[in-house]
């Protein structure tokens, strides 16, 4: 496999003295260019559409829009650019891997420390391609549920229906049955092309919907695939269950 000659780097950062001192570390490093810079938030997320980094290396504290925030409209992107936080705040680390930076580097940013999280941002960018790759083809994604017997991984594609009660969300799929401490609402807002609402109480996996049926007392309900029971569809989700139904399946 070739690997790029140059990964390409954005600087975000609203002090010129930390973004040329930046610069000459990357410059320093085999392998990598600066492509560009910016000194606040909407300018950061301008240079990345006009250049279009493989990484960014974006400082927390910026007028206006903060790193923070870049970084979650980063990962709304279909192939955003990998994000290393330098920072000269220690105490929003936690926050900064919540939306998936590939690192958290203190000022004043040592060499080393950048190389390692720049080949970090790399390895991260070849994997996600090969993973983005990979789900094309199966349609696969997997949920992380925490249980009594500790975090339980649940593909996406085998959740026959979803529902909830007083306290709990319980997920019905092909290997059973799991509480989740999930929402409907979460789970609906996250997943909208893979689950569908049918009432208050119920969301139904899309792929698993076989049709829909009306009983004679003039009550629908929806017929899964490999689901013995019939949910209930309430009538204020009874027109948009019977639209998808209309737009997805054949005839």
């Amino acid at each position: 496999m070739i690997e790029p000659t140059h990964q390409t780097v954005l600087i975000a950062d609203d002090e010129p003295l930390a973004r040329e001192r930046i610069r000459r570390l990357v410059e320093a490093l085999p392998n990598y260019r600066v492509c560009g810079e910016a000194g606040d938030g909407d300018k950061t997320l301008s240079a990345i559409a006009e250049h279009e980094p493989d990484i960014v290396l974006l400082d927390i504290r910026m007028p206006g829009m903060d790193g923070l925030e870049v970084a979650e409209k980063l990962n709304t992107l279909s192939s955003p650019p990998a994000i290393i936080f330098c920072t000269a705040y220690d105490h929003y680390a936690i926050t900064a891997f919540e939306v998936q930076a590939i690192a958290y580097l203190l000022k004043p940013v040592r060499r080393e420390a950048l190389g390692e999280a720049l080949a970090r941002a790399g390895r991260v960018n070849r994997v996600q391609l090969r993973a983005l790759g990979s789900r094309a083809k199966t349609g696969s994604d997997q949920l992380a549920v925490k249980t009594h017997r500790g975090t339980e991984l649940i593909e996406l594609n085998s959740i026959h229906y979803c529902e909830a009660d007083q306290k709990c969300v319980t997920l019905h799929h092909a290997g059973g049955e799991t509480v989740t401490d999930f929402t409907l609402k979460e789970l609906e807002s996250r997943y909208a092309q893979d689950l569908l609402r049918i009432h208050r109480h119920t969301l139904v996996g899309a792929r698993f919907i076989q049709s829909l049926v009306r009983s004679s007392e003039g009550h629908y309900h929806i017929v899964l695939k490999n689901v013995a029971r019939q949910l209930a569809v309430s009538r204020r989700h009874s027109a948009a269950v019977r639209q998808w139904l209309n737009e997805h399946q054949p005839g």
